[in-house]
């Protein structure tokens, strides 16, 4: 933990080794003519009438450069090929000469890994992908640029019936108050943790419908563990499998009403009375053997599609990767539902954004015109269809009914987007995630740890972390 406290102030000195400014200088105003001071006579007989000066675009004179790279992390399969086709598009229309590479630079935290050093260097990426919080901790060395600079430019901007075209939530969602309210990225598809489960092995059990409750998640749960499904294409019968993953707690406390940080403190709360209940709650279905941790990676997908696993949770964005094998597997009739709950449903709704790390305004703003692009509605409705992620632009959802219609497990799961909460976009959430996943492991491995204790712990510590990234931007 305190090497990666270590490397992060390490960001701060790299600070200094800013290459220019990141925005054009606003031009100097000179006057052509002497000013000469009115006589009495002439301020007593006319009026001074005073007139507005024009808004001066600043990046109006900018030149997009022609060489740019994106990193992100879609490597093979539909994704990595919609994204090639769309970076061709954009080279070969944009109209500026711009040629941008786009490169799989790693998974999520591969990239986050690679960013920090390079900060504020000329060797950034002049777009990388990253969640709201990896985003906040490169800003702590102000090394994103701020959109808002261009957002409204007459020359190069978003006009404003665009960017209302956004879903409000998401749009907002990379807004920093933190950092002066700055936009530091802007998002091009979300996600959204939703609970998979097999219909036809409901229907045996005597069910009708998915659990709405946690009462209701444990009773079928059991009962599958006790009666396995009569289609399953491999041994074994289980309720469900938990992934070790900081999402999970957060879905998890969500749907027992709670959240895992208070905003009006700005402080964490995994130590809420939510959280504890939950994973109170996932203790005894794992002591009951109702439930086990993930142990391969995507093993509860494989062994859902085979029958042997009656829920899972995880992202919409795996639809398609759930239903082939389903496909290759028992083939059975299934779909998502919410998370149990013990009210109103409140999904856990993330995607990892879009940001232009500081370089020269040349740069910035031809990576601004892909960024643009990529977002606009044609490009969107490309997007969606061909990632299985969510649209972020109301007319590109209503522009998919076609698409909904022969995939009613996606519309349903968009159909709950209006459930949607978010995970703390905040400095570090990075290096807290990995503390609560060793938390997670603990008390679910040992159900005779007091979940209280525990996670009071793990609060300490978490708003420890966040205390230095802060104090950082101080």
């Amino acid at each position: 933990m305190r090497k990666k406290l270590v490397l992060l102030f390490a960001v701060l000195i790299i600070t200094a080794m800013v290459l220019g400014a990141c925005a054009p200088k606003e031009p100097e105003i000179v006057p052509t003519e002497e000013v000469v001071a009115p006589t009495e006579e002439v301020v007593a007989t006319e009026e001074v009438v005073a007139t507005e000066e024009p808004e001066v675009d600043l990046w109006a004179d900018v030149v997009p450069a022609t060489e740019i790279i994106f990193w992100h992390q879609h490597s093979g399969g539909g994704r990595s090929e919609a994204m090639a086709e769309i970076v061709a598009e954009f080279n070969a229309t944009n109209g500026y000469g711009i040629t941008l590479t786009d490169e799989y630079a790693g998974g999520y935290g591969d990239i986050f890994t690679k960013m920090l050093p390079i900060l504020n260097t000329a060797d950034v990426p002049d777009i990388v992908v990253g969640y709201q919080n990896q985003i906040a901790t490169y800003q702590l060395a102000d090394s994103i640029w701020n959109m808002s600079e261009v957002m409204d430019s007459p020359t190069w901007g978003m006009p404003q019936a665009d960017q209302d075209d956004f879903f409000p939530g998401f749009f907002a969602q990379d807004v920093f108050p933190s950092f002066g309210n700055a936009r530091l990225g802007l998002p091009p598809n979300r996600s959204m943790e939703v609970m998979y489960y097999n219909m036809d092995w409901l229907t045996e059990l005597g069910y009708d419908a998915p659990p709405a409750s946690p009462e209701e998640f444990k009773e079928m749960a059991c009962a599958a563990t006790a009666n396995p499904f009569s289609g399953a294409t491999a041994e074994g019968s289980l309720g469900y499998q938990l992934s070790i993953d900081a999402s999970r707690f957060a879905s998890w406390t969500f749907a027992f009403g709670g959240d895992m940080f208070d905003y009006e403190n700005n402080l964490y709360d995994v130590n809420s009375d939510a959280a504890v209940a939950a994973f109170e709650y996932l203790q005894d279905l794992f002591a009951e053997g109702c439930a086990t941790i993930v142990t391969e990676r995507y093993g509860d997908q494989t062994d859902f599609g085979n029958g042997t696993l009656l829920f899972t949770v995880g992202s919409s964005s795996g639809l398609p990767y759930y239903g082939s094998a389903v496909e290759a597997g028992a083939n059975f009739e299934w779909s998502v539902a919410a998370l149990p709950n013990t009210g109103t449903p409140k999904q856990n709704v993330y995607g990892a954004s879009v940001s232009i790390p500081k370089s020269t305004p040349e740069r910035q703003l031809a990576a601004w015109l892909f960024v643009k692009y990529y977002t606009s509605p044609e490009v969107q409705a490309k997007w969606a269809k061909a990632s299985n992620y969510f649209p972020v632009r109301a007319s590109v959802a209503d522009s998919m009914l076609g698409y909904f219609a022969a995939n009613p497990v996606y519309k349903k799961a968009f159909d709950m987007l209006e459930y949607s909460a978010f995970e703390p976009p905040v400095p570090g959430y990075d290096f807290v995630r990995d503390e609560i996943e060793m938390v997670m492991a603990a008390v679910l491995d040992d159900p005779t740890l007091d979940v209280t204790t525990e996670f009071t712990t793990l609060n300490v510590l978490a708003n420890e972390i966040l205390a230095e990234q802060m104090a950082q931007i101080q």
